[in-house]
C-alpha cells in the first residue's frame, strides 16, 4: 500500500476510525508531518486538533535514526539497544538532548502562542503521526497524554513495521495501522510525495481547525429563537453545482460578515491548500466569511490542459459567486476573490467579466499574465502580492499592474519566494489580504 500524500493518508486513515465519532474526543498529531495526516481525521470526526509536542533524538552521526525522544511533560524516553549498538555516549546522548529540547520550547511558542494545550482530562485522546519507525516519539506523545488525564489512548498511524504494537508496550489502550508491511525501511518509501511538512502547513492546519470550532460552536445570538432559526456563525462542508460538475467546498461565515471571499487555489492544488486555509483562517479572525473549492472536480483535475485553462477556471468561480447569492445566509453580501498563483489569473479573469458584480481581488504570487487580455476589464478594486525574491512573478506583476486601470496596488513581501515558504512572509500575506477585504468589503 502505498499514499500519495499525507492528505491522503489521513483521509484512508479517517475511514478506519468512525468509531470514534460522537465520543469525548480530542486529535492529537505529531509535528510536524503528522499534524496534516492528523487535520484529515479531525475533520473527519468533527473533533478539536492539537498537537502533541515531540522531538525524536537522532543519533550525532545518523541523525534519521531515533535513539528515544523527548516531550511536553518532562516525558523522556531512550532506546537503550540503539544507544548501545550504535556507541553512543551518555555525554552525546546529553548533548543531543539540550538541543532538541530548546527546539521542543521554540515550536511550542510558534504553535500555540499564550494558548494552553487542549484539555485531555477524562478524554480519548487519539495519537496521530505520519508512520512509526522505532516507535520512540508515538511512545513519548502516548505518556504525554496519559500524564495530561486522558482516559483513554488510540495511536493511528497510516505505516508501521510488523511488530510496531510491541514497540508501544502497551502505552496505548488501542492500534490503528492501515499497512504493516514485511519490509519496512523508512516511512518515507511508502509515500509518493513525503516532502518536509513546514511550520506554516501546522500553524495553518491548527488554526483552520480553531475557527471550525469556533464558529460552528458560538452561541446563537441574543434574542434569537433557536439554532435553526439563526444558523449564523458555521463552518460546514458544501457541495456546489457547475455546469454539469459538483465541486466540493468548504464555507465559513463568522456572525455578522459582510461579505465571503471566495479562494481560487493554484495548479496542482485544491480547497485543502495549507496557505490559503492559513489566509482563510486570518480572514475569519476577522470577521469576513470564506469559501475554499475545487476548481475541478478529481476526474477533471487528472488532465493537465483543464489545470491550466483559466477560462473554464474563471466560470468555476463564476458559478461559486452565482451559488453563494442565491444562498439564504449569505444573500445580499459582498464578494471579493482570493487567487494564488495560477489561481489568480482565475480571479481576474472572472471579475473582469461584464456581469461580475465583485467588490475586491487579492492576487498571492499570481501568474497574472495568463489573464493578460482581460486586465484593462477588471473593476473591481485589485492588491497584486508578491515575493521580493520572486523575481520572474515579480515583473509579471509589474507588467500587469501597468495594465490595471481599477484601483490597484503592488505589495511586495520581503525576502519571500512563490510559495512564501519563509518564516513571517505568510503571516504578511495574511495581514495585507485581510486590511484590504476588510476596508472594501464592509
Amino acid at each position: 500500500m502505498y499514499f500519495a500524500d499525507r492528505t491522503d493518508a489521513g483521509r484512508r486513515l479517517a475511514a478506519q476510525l468512525h468509531h470514534l465519532k460522537g465520543q469525548d474526543l480530542v486529535i492529537v498529531g505529531l509535528p510536524r508531518g503528522g499534524v496534516p495526516v492528523a487535520a484529515q481525521i479531525a475533520e473527519a470526526l468533527g473533533a478539536p486538533l492539537d498537537v502533541c509536542l515531540v522531538r525524536k533524538l537522532g543519533v550525532p552521526f545518523q541523525p534519521e535514526l531515533a535513539m528515544g525522544a523527548i516531550g511536553e511533560e518532562g516525558v523522556r524516553v531512550v532506546n537503550e539497544p540503539v544507544v548501545r549498538g550504535m556507541g553512543v555516549t551518555d555525554r552525546d546522548l546529553a548533548a543531543v538532548e539540550e538541543h532538541e529540547r530548546g527546539v521542543l520550547e521554540q515550536r511550542a511558542r510558534r504553535y500555540r502562542g499564550e494558548r494552553q494545550p487542549t484539555r485531555y482530562e477524562g478524554r480519548t485522546v487519539l495519537v496521530v503521526d505520519d508512520g512509526l519507525a522505532t516507535g520512540s516519539t508515538a511512545l513519548a506523545a502516548c505518556r504525554i497524554a496519559r500524564a495530561r488525564g486522558a482516559s483513554r489512548i488510540v495511536l493511528a498511524v497510516p505505516v508501521a513495521p510488523l511488530d510496531w504494537s510491541i514497540r508501544l508496550g502497551g502505552e496505548a489502550d488501542e492500534g490503528v495501522c492501515l499497512h504493516t508491511p514485511q519490509e519496512f525501511h523508512a516511512i518515507g518509501e511508502f509515500y509518493a510525495d513525503f516532502g518536509q511538512t513546514s511550520d506554516e502547513e501546522v500553524i495553518a492546519c491548527l488554526e483552520h481547525n480553531r475557527a471550525a470550532h469556533a464558529t460552528s460552536d458560538a452561541p446563537p445570538a441574543a434574542g434569537s429563537a433557536s439554532p435553526e432559526h439563526d444558523p449564523l456563525p458555521y463552518d460546514r462542508p458544501v457541495r456546489i453545482p457547475a455546469a454539469g460538475a459538483e465541486l466540493d467546498g468548504r464555507l465559513t461565515v463568522p456572525r455578522a460578515a459582510p461579505g465571503v471571499v471566495l479562494f481560487a487555489h493554484g495548479s496542482g492544488s485544491s480547497r485543502k491548500s495549507p496557505r490559503n486555509r492559513f489566509v482563510a483562517t486570518g480572514l475569519n479572525r476577522a470577521g469576513l466569511g470564506t469559501l475554499l473549492f475545487d476548481l475541478l472536480t478529481e476526474a477533471e483535475a487528472v488532465n493537465q490542459d483543464n489545470v491550466f485553462d483559466t477560462a473554464l477556471l474563471a466560470r468555476r468561480l463564476t458559478h461559486a459567486t452565482e451559488w453563494l447569492r442565491e444562498q439564504p445566509d449569505t444573500q445580499g453580501m459582498e464578494f471579493g476573490y482570493f487567487g494564488a498563483s495560477t489561481g489568480s489569473a482565475a480571479a481576474l479573469w472572472a471579475a473582469a467579466e461584464p456581469a461580475a458584480d465583485v467588490t475586491a481581488v487579492v492576487s498571492r504570487g499570481g501568474r497574472t499574465d495568463l489573464a493578460g487580455p482581460r486586465l484593462p476589464e477588471v473593476k473591481a478594486p485589485t492588491l497584486l502580492i508578491v515575493g521580493g525574491r520572486d523575481h520572474l512573478v515579480l515583473d509579471l506583476n509589474r507588467q500587469a499592474a501597468a495594465r490595471l486601470r481599477c484601483e490597484h496596488q503592488l505589495a511586495t513581501v520581503p525576502g519571500a519566494t512563490h510559495l512564501f515558504e519563509e518564516p513571517g512572509t505568510l503571516e504578511s500575506v495574511t495581514e495585507l489580504a485581510t486590511d484590504w477585504f476588510s476596508r472594501h468589503l464592509a
